[in-house]
């Protein structure tokens, strides 16, 4: 690929949207999120951050946007296994199947309902990941004239809206007179389970007849919902949506989107939005892939998850990176290697690192780490804390004063040279933080150590006289050796590589044993270079002597 015709995708979504719109006016872009349950990650991929970054080109070409984002809490709670396990008597809450999300209880009782319960994980985020993201419910929504105007303009086109909508569904299509509306019973409360018989539009009303407990009345209809596929192009058309991003099984030619597109150029007479179709996120824990994040199947974990041990711009990152039908996947014990990406981003950035790859590669790189960015930039790069150095820092200093003591003892292995400016002081502060939230709740064993303040006779009676010579040897090499990771791993490898594979066992054991009290543990290097020269040759000398 010729790297000065390269373009980012994200800039493609932008060209596009201008392409189909035009270049002048404002944009309405938006996407939607059922809350049924857990409000994972996966869920800030297309409807916000590729969203927000579209948003964020656009604006950097002077036009206006507004970033929309409706949750459908009209529609029916299906009651599978994972939402009525968030009971504490799955068994009552079956009483609840059917019902609108928004009327279902809180399951802990600590929200007005079940909606408010899961989306403060994610919508009390919301502003760490994009920029002014605008929410609507679909229960708010039906009580909006713009929205009432659509509702009444598809009731009375009832019979071309079936006409349209039958040509997508092969099996079971609705019947002549089918009223394309799902009352509320107003007596068992479902919404799955009445069938519309006759609209009154001067009244705003349905006569039902509700198929699960046998009532007959008349529901407002603000309080029902039109059928989903309808339901789409109307909030489409009430909202004025011009961008919206769709999850893949509504990529499929034929599909859902197509039917809404139908419908909103056929029979609701407008203009569709253009869209970006994107794949979903895979859920890893402990190096297993447990399949995609779901929201009713509760598999995943949220955006309050994320920022307690990790920036959210890495997220960010990681989403636009990586092109959007590129299936990805995320664990909170791999955090540190979605960290390392995006601090490797911004090195090339600024460049400070210029590694050997194609040219349009490094640009994507560059781009997607800009895109990212929710607050200006600085102009030169501030001091980088690896997520790896701050997990061995936190491990190995007192917590008060933590960076205080973080920033002394960065200075004495050289990796500053003078105190920090106030933004990097900010960023190593903030990394520490997140990496001691890390090591309490996610981090793999083997990345979890406790320094051993003094040599016990326990760990002495393990080290034999073959122990101690080769830890005399060690502490020979590291007297003359400067004290940085690659220094030190230098050193080492150069001793080792004289050592037998069985030798090469006894001394890291001998390493571990005599530093943090364990026989096996981390990879040694980034440990001992983020601990004072001075205490580990002490050391050293202690336990060989």
């Amino acid at each position: 690929m010729n790297p000065e015709a390269f373009k980012h995708w994200v800039e493609k979504a932008a060209d596009s949207i201008e392409e189909y719109w035009g270049s002048k006016g404002e944009v309405v872009c938006s996407g939607g999120l059922s809350v049924s349950g857990l409000q994972h990650v996966g869920r800030l991929r297309g409807e916000i951050t590729l969203v927000d970054a579209v948003r964020k080109v656009l604006e950097d070409r002077g036009r206006r946007v507004r970033h929309l984002l409706v949750l459908y809490t009209q529609d029916n709670w299906k009651g599978k296994e994972a939402q009525l396990k968030a009971f504490k008597s799955p068994e009552e809450a079956e009483k609840y199947r059917g019902w609108r999300l928004i009327e279902v209880p809180d399951p802990e009782g600590c929200h007005k309902n079940w909606v408010e319960h899961y989306w403060r994980s994610f919508g009390d985020y919301l502003d760490e990941f994009a920029k002014s993201v605008e929410v609507h419910t679909t229960t708010s929504l039906y009580k909006m004239d713009a929205m009432k105007r659509v509702v009444r303009e598809v009731l009375e086109k009832s019979e071309a809206v079936r006409r349209v909508i039958n040509k997508y569904r092969r099996r079971k299509p609705y019947p002549e007179g089918w009223i394309p509306y799902e009352p509320l019973c107003e007596n068992c409360r479902r919404i799955d389970s009445a069938k519309s018989l006759e609209v009154d539009l001067e009244s705003y009303k349905v006569r039902y007849v509700c198929l699960n407990c046998g009532y007959e009345g008349w529901c407002s209809l603000e309080d029902g919902k039109l059928n989903w596929r309808i339901e789409w192009a109307a909030i489409w058309k009430a909202l004025g949506v011009m961008f919206e991003p769709y999850g893949k099984d509504h990529a499929t030619p034929g599909g859902s989107r197509d039917s809404c597109r139908d419908l909103a150029q056929n029979v609701l007479g407008f203009k569709p939005p253009i869209g970006v179709a994107y794949e979903w996120v895979g859920y890893v824990v402990g190096g297993k892939d447990l399949g995609d994040m779901g929201s009713s199947d509760f598999i995943g974990f949220t955006p309050e998850d994320w920022v307690r041990v990790a920036e959210p711009e890495v997220l960010r990152y990681y989403y636009l990176v990586n092109e959007p039908m590129k299936r990805l996947t995320l664990g909170l014990d791999r955090v540190y290697r979605y960290v390392d990406m995006y601090d490797m981003a911004e090195r090339i950035y600024y460049g400070m690192e210029k590694p050997d790859r194609p040219s349009w590669e490094l640009e994507n790189i560059r781009r997607s780490f800009e895109l990212a960015q929710l607050k200006p930039l600085p102009e030169e790069m501030p001091f980088q804390l690896s997520y790896l150095h701050a997990v061995i820092l936190v491990q190995t200093l007192p917590e008060d004063d933590l960076l205080e003591n973080a920033v002394k003892r960065l200075k004495s292995t050289g990796m500053l040279e003078r105190d920090p400016d106030p933004v990097s002081a900010s960023r190593i502060e903030s990394r520490l933080r997140l990496a001691l939230n890390w090591v309490r709740s996610y981090a793999p064993e083997r990345f979890k150590v406790s320094l051993l303040e003094e040599l016990t006779q326990e760990v002495e009676a393990k080290l034999g006289e073959d122990d101690k010579a080769m830890l005399r040897k060690m502490l020979e090499i590291f007297e003359g050796t400067d004290w940085d990771e690659d220094s030190i791993k230098k050193a080492m490898v150069g001793f080792t590589s004289t050592l037998s594979r069985r030798e090469m066992r006894r001394l890291f054991r001998a390493l571990y044993l005599v530093l943090f009290g364990e026989e096996s543990g981390p990879r040694i290097a980034p440990y001992l270079a983020m601990l004072d020269k001075s205490w580990v040759l002490k050391r050293l000398r202690e336990a060989s002597s």
